[in-house]
């Protein structure tokens, strides 16, 4: 805690950073939300995915999105729409080059997703986010207290804004798998930030002359082990997505992979120094009475006065 203000000019230069090429690059969405072409097509053998997408990306199609579905006979590829060209146009011209290549494959459906829809998603996924923001600051305020839940959503919205600056500034592609991993992300910081938040409570009754500092620095120290051990493998099994996912997992696991990095940095030097900046302290989270009982007996500070 002594350099909480060194880290946290760091989050913020970085936060803002992010928000600035929200602003100015903006996301690039995918077609979920921007609106194209959707085709499934099947093989009379198991399709070579890979193969499949290199023929249709050789059309010129950017940001084509071509995985399994269903069977490993069945495919289903997304087409971003292109202005001048219809939807019918597109389906032909991909179907044709894939007989080209493979006379056994066959059309089953296309169908066109517009714009409308890719806004009714982005609405949706907006409000999911919201609701998520909601539901962890009340119970973070009703479990521990209110300054607790403020730090813990500032330090879990450092965490998405980062992300999408990420997205933003490089400009991957942004779909609902990416959304999904953001919305994974909260959860998984918020976890995290709880278990600190615990033991600073169970510092304040067990040991009455530190100050709150120490009591972070305390509370932050002897969780740690426990903190790079679990999501030392979390991290393992997300970049085992991200090396040999392929990729229809690349964007999705690089997502989680920043988010659980700066999801351990705004765990440990932001949201315990927001909440320390708050003012918080003993008589939040415990009173006289209850600390007494639940003192240490082996603390040679036990029976000090609050």
């Amino acid at each position: 805690m002594e350099n909480a203000l060194i880290f946290n000019v760091i989050s913020f230069l970085t936060f803002a950073a992010a928000v600035f090429f929200l602003f100015h690059r903006g996301l690039h969405l995918s077609v979920e939300f921007t609106g194209g072409t959707v085709m499934e097509v099947t093989y009379s053998q198991p399709a070579d995915v890979e193969k499949v997408r290199r023929t249709v990306s050789a059309l010129g199609f950017a940001d084509v999105l071509v995985q399994n579905f269903g069977t490993s006979r069945d495919v289903i590829i997304r087409l971003p729409a292109q202005k001048g060209v219809s939807s019918a146009q597109q389906s032909e011209k991909v179907l044709s080059t894939l007989k080209a290549t493979d006379p056994g494959v066959s059309l089953r459906r296309t169908e066109f997703v517009g714009p409308q829809v890719g806004e009714e998603l982005a609405t949706d996924g907006l409000k999911a986010l919201g609701m998520v923001v909601a539901g962890i600051m009340i119970y973070l305020a009703f479990r521990f207290e209110w300054k607790f839940a403020v730090a813990a959503i500032i330090a879990n919205l450092h965490d998405v804004i980062i992300i999408l600056g990420f997205f933003a500034f490089f400009q991957w592609e942004f779909s609902l798998a990416v959304l999904a991993a953001v919305l994974a992300v909260l959860g998984y910081s918020v976890n995290e930030s709880v278990v600190i938040f615990d033991r600073i409570r169970e510092n304040f009754r067990r040991y009455r002359k530190m100050n709150t500092v120490q009591i972070i620095d305390s509370a932050i120290t002897s969780t740690i082990s426990r903190t790079i051990i679990t999501h030392g493998c979390t991290q393992a099994m997300v970049l085992s997505m991200l090396l040999f996912g392929g990729p229809t997992l690349h964007h999705f696991a690089l997502a989680l992979t920043i988010g659980i990095l700066f999801g351990i940095y705004s765990s440990v030097f932001v949201a315990a120094a927001i909440a320390m900046w708050l003012g918080i302290k003993r008589e939040d989270l415990v009173k006289s009475s209850a600390a007494r009982k639940d003192e240490d007996p082996n603390d040679p500070n036990a029976g000090a006065t609050v």
